[in-house]
This record gives structure tokens, sequence and C-alpha cells, in this order.
């Protein structure tokens, strides 16, 4: 477990039992169990079970009921998971997941006196980052700014044959980003491409001097 930890990186988790008891040494944060539950979810077994509210199980040939514990499950629009706890030095704890449209968000409640504040500090905080939150679209943002750009350059290419070239975007992993909403209009995409080049120009070469997204 403490292997897993140092490969999603995270610095102030440490465990000492596998069952999650009180232990001086055992230890987590708020941001760190959103990052676990993050890789969690990604694992289609995992996400499977945090999501199913009541399962049927057979013990000693009798049928019994077991109930998912996380009593936002079914009750708030767009849950899917993921877990309860509880030990008298953690108090009431509880990792909500929530989909709703294009937004994922994890929401993590530690040291609640009760199940009832858990609960409504859940649905305060999930609540918050729905009202509060838009998915902006980053990279259409960034391709519209990219080809307005390329279309007002003038490229000039000091002893090569001739002034054509192909520009194209590097692929980048950013697409949709969840921005504040009071800050959406604020970001400003900034680029500067070279225009004045020396030949020999070659397949895949940078011709930009900066590339920058300003969020104010």
């Amino acid at each position: 477990m403490n292997k897993k930890a140092e490969e999603l990186k995270l610095k102030d988790t440490h465990f000492v039992t596998p069952h999650g008891l009180d232990e001086d040494e055992h230890y987590t944060t708020a941001y760190e169990l959103a990052k676990i539950a993050d890789y969690a979810l990604n694992i289609e077994e995992i996400a499977k079970i945090v999501k199913t509210k009541v399962y049927t199980i057979n013990i000693n040939g009798y049928s019994k009921n077991i109930k998912n514990t996380n009593e936002l499950l079914g009750y708030l629009e767009g849950v899917y998971g993921v877990k309860t706890g509880f030990t008298n030095g953690a108090n009431r704890c509880l990792v909500t997941s929530v989909k709703r449209g294009e937004m994922n968000v994890i929401c993590v409640v530690l040291g609640a006196d009760t199940k009832k504040d858990r609960t409504q500090d859940s649905i305060k905080l999930i609540e918050y980052s729905f009202s509060n939150y838009q998915m902006v679209d980053l990279k259409f943002m960034i391709e519209d700014e990219f080809d307005t750009l390329v279309d007002k350059a003038k490229f000039s290419i000091v002893k090569g044959i001739n002034n054509n070239l192909t520009i194209d975007l590097e692929e980048f992993d950013i697409t949709l980003y969840p921005v504040h909403k009071e800050d959406i209009k604020d970001i400003k995409i900034e680029t500067e491409l070279r225009e004045n080049l020396i030949a020999p120009v070659y397949k895949n070469d940078k011709i930009r001097k900066s590339y920058i997204k300003n969020r104010r």
C-alpha cells in the first residue's frame, strides 16, 4: 500500500494497517484521499462496486441484502460513489464522486461529529462546486486563437525556395477545464509566431516564441 502511495506521489499518506483502524503512523489528507479515489474509480470493478446501492449475497443457503452505507448514493443527483468511513480518531468521513454533465467532482469530508454533519457538509461542498464552476473548452479557445493568428501571419523564409508553410498545433492533454464562472471572462490566450525564418526549415520545427494561458 505504501509502495502504491509512492507511485501515486502521495507525500502525506502512510499506511500501517490494511484495515484503516487508528494508528499513530497511519494517516492521509483530504486532498490525497481524493487522488486515491480518482485512481480507484478508473478500475472497472471498483467503480462498479462503489456505485451499487444494494447487493444480494448467499450465506449458507440464505440470501442476504448488503446495503451501501453511502447515504448520498441514489439521493443526490449524479452521485456514483465512493466510500464512507468511521473510527474514533477520524470520526465520520465521506468521499463522494459526482458527475453532472461534463463536470466530475470528488468531494472529501473528514472529521464530522455525526453522520448528519458529514452529509450536510458534503452536499454544501458539492452544490457549491456545481453552482460556481463551469467546464471550459480550453482546447477550442487555443485552436481558435491559433487559427486567427496563422491567418494573419506573413511568413518569410530567408534563403528558402518559397514561403509556403503548413502550421499545426502540437497535441496537448488539457481540453475541458473547470473554471470559476466569474473568472471565465478573464481567460486570455497569448501566443507569438516567428514569422521571419531562415532556411532550412524542417518538419516539426517549432516556430513559436511563447504560448501562454493567462487566468487573472
